[in-house]
């Protein structure tokens, strides 16, 4: 199964319909049926909890079904995969916010644009969302099923 990673010039004409799972309750919401772009994603400013930068939006990665997988945030040439299930957005703002503070954060290993990881496979995938506390989708799912009575 192949993925697609997206840089900067390449994602600016491309229209994105965002279909992730449905936003928390304290998260902005968009309009039913509305659509984000690529670019109002691309660039934009990531911190987090209190206020912290965690720098920028440098590319995006889809899943072969079109859906975003992961922000790639760079800060100083550093860059840092980060679940979109991990990040609140603000599209209005551009902004995106991820719930870690500085020290945690600080402790997900970074890389460069010379060499990005392997994205999907299932060490790289689970260690990546453990960071953020998170299972990855497919797991989530099986989760869920499980409790349902």
């Amino acid at each position: 199964m192949s993925r697609i990673v997206l840089r900067g010039a390449t994602v600016v004409a491309l229209l994105v319909a965002i279909a992730a799972p449905a936003p928390a309750e304290d998260a902005p919401t968009r309009k039913a049926g509305s659509t984000v772009r690529a670019k109002s994603i691309l660039g934009a400013k990531v911190s987090l909890r209190g206020g912290a930068s965690a720098g920028t939006v440098e590319d995006i990665v889809l899943s072969d079904e079109g859906v975003v997988d992961y922000l790639i945030v760079s800060n100083g040439g550093k860059l840092v995969t980060v679940p979109w299930d991990a990040a609140k957005f603000d599209y209005e703002k551009r902004m995106a916010t991820i719930d870690l503070n500085q020290e945690a954060y600080e402790k997900i290993p970074t890389y460069t644009s010379e060499r990005y990881p392997e994205f999907y496979t299932p060490t790289y995938r689970g260690q990546v969302y453990k960071y953020y506390g998170l299972t990855p989708g497919q797991e989530r799912r099986l989760e869920r099923r499980a409790r349902r009575p």
